[in-house]
């Protein structure tokens, strides 16, 4: 690439001649200096690109006091969140950061206090927190690190943003109701899920926009063995059936019940889930689901705290970080 040897790692100087600009310009827009022009910044950043620059963090963080490191903060309670993490780490090493998982107390009270020593370490130059937390009072300001609180999701871990939209119900519905479904059947998850609430409420609400017919809303866990028995308990007459699951577990219970019974599924019974577990493309029959790019959310949200840090534009909230999964439990109903 023109005059870039293969092997010598590429350096600011380099960056700084390909775009035509100082080493200043270069090092200002790494440390995320205000006052550069979106154009020059764009330049810089597509050299350094080019180059496959990476900015030597040590030598940076003695000349501005920065430490080339993020935290990333989550309830204890949070820990199944390895994807939305695995995306927030990608991208800040990318942008040439390290980035720590800190876990903070159960408790409301005690995880304030956590927040504030992490803040006061003076070891982050940023924090992220999918949670919505309140800032600690920074006791000095130069050293305070940029805090973006999020509401994905609420202290319990249970989804609240972009994962409790339940607009693919309405869509798995529309279609169910397109290849003949008229007789659905809800099959909840627990009330304290916000994500579950709003499933059910968009079951409801599609029902009554398309004048369906539904048997009931069931469940209220998220346990397998409730579901089969939901269905089990069922009138003979029931099929043709669409069942919509509040995930995918629920989902197996209900194909495990109707199967037990001789309902084919699909044929008298389709049934979809959501969250697309790894198994439920392998279940016979695979199962139609609800896919949420956990990665693309985590990716996304470290990408505003890295605009709020360096004051840039934030990036747009992403959008469709959920699609349906089309697969074969779900098939026009047989004519009984």
């Amino acid at each position: 690439m023109g005059d870039h040897h293969m092997g010598k790692r590429p350096t600011s100087h380099d960056v700084a001649r390909r775009a035509g600009v100082s080493q200043t310009t270069v090092s200002f827009v790494f440390t995320g200096r205000s006052g550069i022009s979106p154009a020059t910044r764009e330049r810089v950043l597509a050299a350094a690109a080019e180059l496959n620059y990476r900015p030597n963090l040590a030598a940076r963080s003695m000349r501005t006091h920065r430490t080339g490191r993020l935290a990333v903060v989550i309830p204890v309670s949070g820990l199944n969140l390895f994807p939305v993490l695995e995306g927030a780490a990608a991208t800040a090493r990318d942008a040439g950061y390290v980035v720590e998982v800190i876990s903070l107390s159960s408790s409301p009270e005690e995880r304030a206090d956590d927040l504030a020593s992490v803040a006061e370490s003076g070891e982050y130059e940023g924090i992220l927190s999918f949670t919505p937390i309140r800032a600690p009072q920074p006791t000095s300001t130069d050293s305070a690190p940029v805090l973006l609180s999020l509401s994905e999701f609420d202290e319990n871990m249970h989804a609240t943003g972009a994962f409790s939209d339940a607009r693919p119900v309405a869509e798995m519905m529309e279609r169910l109701a397109e290849i003949g479904h008229r007789r659905f059947l809800h099959i909840a998850g627990p009330p304290d899920y916000p994500a579950a609430v709003a499933r059910r409420d968009a079951y409801l609400a599609t029902i009554d926009r398309l004048g369906l017919e539904s048997v009931g809303v069931a469940g209220g866990d998220w346990s397998g063995v409730t579901a089969n028995r939901s269905v089990q308990a069922l009138p003979d007459d029931t099929p043709p059936l669409a069942i919509i699951a509040a995930n995918d577990v629920l989902a197996a219970g209900a194909i495990r019940g109707a199967v037990s019974r001789g309902w084919t599924v699909p044929g008298d019974v389709s049934v979809t889930g959501w969250d697309d577990l790894t198994m439920s493309a392998h279940f016979i029959p695979s199962l139609t689901t609800v896919f949420q790019d956990r990665q693309r959310l985590g990716s996304s949200s470290m990408q505003r705290l890295l605009a709020a840090i360096r004051g840039t534009e934030p990036p747009a909230q992403e959008e469709a970080l959920q699609k349906v999964v089309w697969r074969e439990s779900v098939a026009p109903p047989r004519a009984r």
